[in-house]
């Protein structure tokens, strides 16, 4: 048992000890010692990094919402049509396109389109994305919903929407928070496709990836890389901690 609890926190090192760099050197004042927030409030006067923090907040939002709405579908779906793998082969299928050729293939076909680069593209790139995830989440928690209680309302005089709503929706509902959850936090740490469909946008990744290319590393790019970390295992942790509660809350009843 030592042996694998070892294994595991070398494995958990090796995994999360490189996150710990850019936050200390976003701490680290330019030639001298101590600690300075010196990178952070410098963000003010970056004027670029106001805009991106407002497309990557709207486009998170809007890209949870959809996926999480979209999932949902897709879940049902799943569930009910007779060529479920097909559809959840699909459905899935994002997964496994690398994301350099997804972004260009759907750069190239809004292009076709004449649809010019916004916010629309951005939300449309990421909503592909997390599509898949979120499908595998509402389909989890569905799985452990119990479909007579569907035919109890029907047997009550319910129709499909009413039995859904009030029976059905209550208790899948912390899937679909997790689908909308973890839904944005792909989307605001989403590069290589929003990239090549943002045009004159920047999000907060793209912003740090060109700064990267013309700058290299410096106190800006670190103080952004550490507050997107943070805000990650943030989110993260509120996902795992809300997944803990509802698997508990039963047994607790």
């Amino acid at each position: 048992t030592w042996v694998l609890s070892v294994l595991a926190a070398v494995v958990l090192a090796f995994l999360y000890t490189p996150l710990v760099p850019p936050i200390i050197s976003s701490l680290r004042p330019e030639g001298g010692s101590g600690v300075s927030l010196d990178a952070y409030t410098s963000l003010y006067d970056d004027p670029i990094v106001p805009d991106a923090l407002q497309t990557t907040i709207v486009s998170a939002v809007i890209t949870a919402l959809v996926a999480m709405l979209l999932g949902l579908l897709g879940a049902m779906a799943v569930r009910e049509l007779r060529v479920s793998r097909g559809i959840l082969a699909l459905l899935l299928a994002p997964l496994f396109i690398p994301g350099v050729s997804m972004g260009l293939a759907d750069a190239f076909f809004f292009h076709e389109l004449g649809i010019e680069p916004s916010l629309l593209t951005i939300v449309a790139v990421q909503v592909l994305w997390c599509l898949p995830f979120a499908v595998l989440i509402v389909l989890t928690t569905m799985s452990t919903f119990d479909p007579i209680y569907l035919e109890a309302a029907y047997v009550h005089g319910a129709d499909r929407l009413r039995a859904f709503r009030d029976i059905e929706l209550p208790q899948i509902a912390p899937g679909l928070i997790g689908a909308a959850l973890f839904s944005f936090i792909l989307s605001i740490n989403e590069t290589v496709r929003t990239q090549l469909v943002q045009g004159p946008l920047n999000n907060i990744q793209t912003y740090i990836y060109s700064t990267y290319l013309q700058v290299g590393l410096s106190p800006t790019v670190y103080a952004l890389m550490s507050l997107l970390i943070i805000v990650s295992v943030l989110l993260f942790l509120l996902l795992l901690v809300r997944g803990l509660v509802v698997r508990t809350r039963p047994a607790a009843q």
